[in-house]
């Protein structure tokens, strides 16, 4: 398995540079990112042990934006992220121009309570702009704007969420280690280390900004296959 970060910040280095900036800058047909609503609950599930997604809430994608398919009890929230909701805002620019068109990104997230609450709004207002073909530099803007205005919440502490799906797709590199996404507003670097080319702890998107998430990755065996 090639030794990529979760937000795939060396994609330049692991695939034809040509090909990259070929890419077209529009978004594909919304039906390219459509699930079987069965199918999606199970990926979404898959992003946590049981003991936790079994409680959490669920929510599905649809053409306006991600809606609740089960509520749950422990104030976790699984939902399956696409292009345009889990791509960088910011930096890595070139990830963050190609994620955000591709329609193949299926990315479970399983968010703990906090992260429910600071980081989910921030992913449904990303996903309300990309419906609206907004491009990555737009919806950079419009993070940033609701940020500041206060219409996305703060982020003041450190939360975090499962990735721990063995069914995950994260854009042309496809499937990578399980881990534990760790949201670090303001953080540079995560264990004194940036982007490594080993599957290390690590600073993975946009670096020194509110907007900052960290990778832990765990034992492969700890992959969680979707059950139906």
């Amino acid at each position: 398995m090639k030794k990529l970060t979760m937000s795939l910040v060396f994609l330049v280095a692991t695939l034809d540079a040509a090909a990259l900036l070929a890419q077209s800058t529009k978004y594909p047909p919304l039906s390219e990112y459509m699930m079987a609503r069965d199918a999606e609950i199970a990926l979404a599930k898959s992003a946590a042990p049981d003991y936790v997604s079994d409680h959490a809430t669920i929510k599905v994608f649809t053409a306006s934006g991600f809606q609740t398919a089960h509520e749950g009890d422990n104030g976790f929230v699984c939902m399956v992220l696409r292009g345009f909701t889990g791509a960088p805002t910011f930096t890595p620019v070139q990830v963050r121009d190609y994620i955000n068109y591709d329609a193949k990104t299926r990315a479970p997230i399983c968010l703990d309570p906090l992260a429910a609450r600071t980081v989910l709004p921030y992913y449904e207002l990303r996903t309300k702009l990309g419906l609206e073909a907004k491009t990555a530099e737009q919806i950079a803007e419009g993070v940033q704007s609701a940020y500041a205005k206060g219409e996305i919440p703060k982020r003041p502490e450190v939360c975090f969420a499962y990735m721990w799906s063995a069914d995950q797709v994260l854009g042309p590199a496809g499937h990578w280690h399980p881990h534990i996404m760790v949201y670090l507003p303001g953080y540079e670097t995560l264990l004194g280390t940036k982007h490594p080319e080993s599957p290390l702890p690590s600073i993975g998107d946009d670096e020194g900004t509110p907007f900052a998430v960290g990778v832990i990755p765990v034992d492969d065996k700890l992959a969680i296959k979707p059950q139906p």
